[in-house]
């Protein structure tokens, strides 16, 4: 059993005002693995105070000492690889291959990424001959990250508010906390002064809302559901500080005739990874009808071949859903599913075969969706897949755009121009094509109820600054 009841403000590792302890679960265990604390509003303002103080000397500091504390921080995080995997598996029941490779991974991914974005980057430079144009830290930023993905929305968002000469407070997910008390071990590990990097554990209604209003946080950067993502930009509104929010998608996997032979079984492998725990899964396929009968065939292949299995073993199978909340809630989806008539290709309703402990869900894919039903519109946050038929080009376009989300889209055809115009049609801040991901710092964002932020690369940057336009002082 792991205890972490203590929070890490102002550069020391501190016991919480008033300590109100809670048990981590592991997933595939249905177990407690681990004890933490959450805080309350004294933690949240003496975090808040450390990183106010520490402020002005930090956005002072040269850049290339901050960077040299992030190549120092990323030197220890790869150092210590082992252990971020084993508390990503424990903490929210990825498999043992994917969470020390993929889940730890999109951290380092992520940092190394910032680094080069920042080589080129440009804080200052001058407008019109005669005026300059300044980035600048925004400030104190309250960090707000899910627990699906927990060191890539960290690294996201923790390294490019360190770059810019930002503090801040981290308020991880109560749910899988302990990638992120590892981090923090990590960033005084590497020496960075007192007061830029704060943490305190506790739930949405507690530190989380008491970081959205607090009057001295200048910034919210929030990624986790569209529904508490409205929450926070109403706590936040009374002091208008900047919200960035990466929430929810239903993202479109529009697959036209003339497909390569892999993309319907690719389709099915995407939205299946991490337990179809990623706001960005092409979780509605929408095949064009004369590829259609085949494509449920393919489909029901690639989810029946989908092994489901422990945590504590390697492979490529995948692992059980977070919590017995987020089961249950998939479970009653299925179930709606099922009972508004769509077709149940493969998977259903409870744990997979020979399975009687762990929040584990059977590989589902529905045929014969329509827009009417639930599982069309709802984010069902699990392995489950919807798929539906269209006739034409235009069609694919309004069925990929019927939805409040706007997070990522992807289309298949050979037919390039077929694929950047539909590209250009669809309403999403990511559109990826014929299973080539996108490139290391190319932003991560949506439209519509997905958010409004972007983060990786030089946006993630700009993200965490301020324009001031300075005039009659032009540059050298």
């Amino acid at each position: 059993m792991i205890e972490k009841r203590q929070f890490y403000i102002n550069g020391e590792w501190v016991d919480p005002v008033s300590p109100h302890d809670m048990d981590v679960i592991d997933p595939a265990t249905e177990e407690v693995c681990a004890v933490i604390s959450l805080g309350d509003q004294a933690d949240t303002d003496a975090a808040v105070a450390a990183a106010n103080a520490a402020f002005p000397g930090w956005a002072d500091t040269p850049l290339e000492e901050r960077i040299a504390l992030i190549r120092e921080l990323g030197e220890i995080y790869t150092a210590r690889k082992e252990e971020m995997g084993e508390a990503i598996r424990m903490e929210m029941g990825a498999p043992k291959d994917l969470a020390h490779n993929n889940q730890w991974g999109a951290g380092s991914w992520h940092l190394n990424g910032f680094l080069d974005a920042l080589e080129g980057f440009e804080f200052e430079k001058p407008y019109k001959g005669k005026d300059r144009m300044r980035l600048e830290p925004i400030g104190v930023c309250g960090l707000i990250t899910p627990w699906n993905w927990p060191m890539n929305q960290v690294v996201l968002k923790a390294i490019p508010a360190m770059a810019v000469g930002c503090t801040m407070v981290l308020k991880p997910s109560e749910i899988a906390p302990l990638s992120s008390l590892l981090f923090a071990e990590m960033v005084d590990e590497a020496g960075f002064p007192k007061g830029v990097f704060n943490l305190v554990n506790g739930d949405g209604v507690g530190v989380g809302s008491q970081l959205s209003s607090h009057p001295d946080v200048d910034m919210i950067s929030f990624t986790g559901s569209t529904r508490a993502g409205i929450a926070i930009s109403k706590a936040a509104a009374d002091t208008l500080k900047r919200v960035s929010l990466e929430l929810g998608g239903k993202g479109a996997n529009v697959i036209f005739a003339d497909a390569d032979e892999k993309a319907v079984k690719r389709g099915v492998i995407h939205c299946m990874q991490n337990s179809g725990q990623s706001c960005n899964a092409p979780t509605r396929m929408m095949v064009e009808r004369s590829r259609y009968a085949q494509a449920l065939e393919e489909a029901k292949a690639a989810a029946e071949a989908t092994q489901v299995g422990p945590t504590t073993e390697s492979g490529r199978h995948i692992g059980p859903v977070v919590s017995e909340l987020q089961y249950n809630k998939i479970q009653d989806l299925i179930e709606i599913g099922i009972k508004e008539g769509a077709t149940l290709l493969a998977g259903g309703l409870g744990r997979p075969e020979g399975v009687n402990k762990g929040y584990y869900v059977r590989p589902t894919v529905f045929a014969d969706v329509t827009p009417d039903m639930t599982i069309y519109r709802e984010e069902i946050f699990g392995p489950v897949l919807s798929i539906m038929p269209f006739d034409t080009e235009e069609q694919a376009i309004e069925m990929a755009n019927d939805t409040v989300y706007g997070l990522t889209n992807y289309i298949q055809t050979q037919d390039d121009d077929k694929r950047l115009r539909v590209a250009r049609k669809v309403r999403s801040g990511m559109v990826e094509t014929n299973g080539i991901g996108r490139q290391n710092g190319s932003p991560f964002g949506g439209y519509k109820q997905s958010g409004n932020g972007r983060e990786g690369g030089a946006w993630g940057i700009e993200e965490f600054c301020e324009v001031k336009a300075i005039s009659g002082v032009p540059m050298e």
